[in-house]
């Protein structure tokens, strides 16, 4: 196993402010608040198990890459925790079908994107998807209400779709933002999900809204996106900004800055079916809150590398996460 210790630092570090917040909130007394950590004493985070969630059974799915993976392990295990009899179905595939699952009754609930939603769910253009998160959120909330489903505030961390290549053939080509590629991407391979030729913030977006036709595109599997820059296979690839190699290895990767907005960031949703979330009862929406509160940009990013980058299972990963920052002993 590959060990990154500035990632490990990044880590500690993050969760040892949690602790140190805590303690300065609560002034070296006895009572501790909702949320919150205190050094040597968790109890401000744990989750409860609940005996009245006892026989409460719940299916928690994911889309098919290593950021849903540990999500949904996140929720999965903090569920879990709480009481309820969980199972995962954590490789579902695209958005399309992780949501025809829920629709269908088949997983009770699964992390989402608020900008994937709001595009691929809903048809809201790009541009008219709102940066701001809690805005983002409460019109796809309003969205999930009309198909009876019910969605929970979002993540502190968003993420996004990016054009992605290496910086030695960005700085050869002398390009810096998408439309740069304007005159060039005819020449050029394009390596992307299978579901980027219909997504409106992937290869559909870059052709109608950047008007770029590419010399090809390949589907690829989500996990090689890095693979075929680094084998010269690809000369740009669909990444997320939240990938850990862009956060190992920063100078070796050029995103390309998406300067007409065609590729929204996001923030995590955890959508449930409200049949689902009524039988579940309080715990259920108090569980998925909690467990995220600690979510932010860095930490996700290296949850990512551990899994990606260290080669630790997801579920592994999740749960270190959840001891980390007292959610689970």
């Amino acid at each position: 196993m590959t060990t990154h210790p500035r990632l490990r630092a990044l880590f500690a570090l993050l969760a040892a402010l949690t602790l140190g917040l805590t303690i300065a909130a609560c002034g070296g007394g006895s009572d501790t608040t909702s949320g919150s950590t205190a050094a040597g004493n968790t109890s401000g985070n744990l989750i409860q198990s609940n005996p009245d969630n006892n026989g409460v059974q719940l299916t928690i799915g994911s889309k098919n890459f290593t950021e849903q993976y540990i999500l949904g392990e996140i929720y999965a295990q903090a569920l879990q925790a709480a009481g309820y009899d969980v199972k995962t179905q954590l490789n579902l595939g695209s958005e399309q079908v992780a949501f025809k699952a829920l629709q269908d009754g088949k997983i009770s609930g699964y992390p989402e994107y608020t900008s994937t939603a709001l595009t691929a769910f809903f048809h809201t253009p790009p541009e008219q998807v709102p940066g701001d998160a809690q805005k983002a959120y409460e019109q796809s909330k309003g969205d999930f209400a009309k198909d009876n489903l019910v969605a929970y505030p979002p993540t502190p961390f968003s993420s996004a779709n990016a054009v992605g290549m290496l910086t030695s053939e960005a700085q050869q080509l002398g390009v810096k933002t998408i439309s740069d590629l304007q005159g060039k991407s005819q020449d050029l391979t394009l390596y992307g999900s299978p579901e980027c030729r219909q997504r409106i913030d992937c290869l559909a977006g870059l052709e109608k809204y950047y008007g770029l036709k590419f010399k090809s595109f390949t589907p690829v599997d989500i996990g090689l996106r890095y693979d075929v820059l680094d084998k010269g296979q690809a000369d740009l690839s669909i990444l997320f900004t939240t990938d850990a190699q862009l956060f190992v290895n920063p100078d070796k990767y050029t995103i390309l800055e998406d300067d007409k907005h065609v590729l929204p960031a996001g923030n995590v949703i955890f959508i449930a079916s409200t049949q689902a979330a009524d039988q579940a009862g309080p715990d259920f929406a108090a569980t998925i809150q909690k467990v995220q509160q600690n979510l932010t940009l860095p930490v996700m990013q290296e949850l990512n590398s551990r899994v990606d980058v260290d080669k630790e299972k997801p579920e592994q990963a999740a749960q270190e996460y959840l001891k980390q920052f007292g959610y689970i002993q």
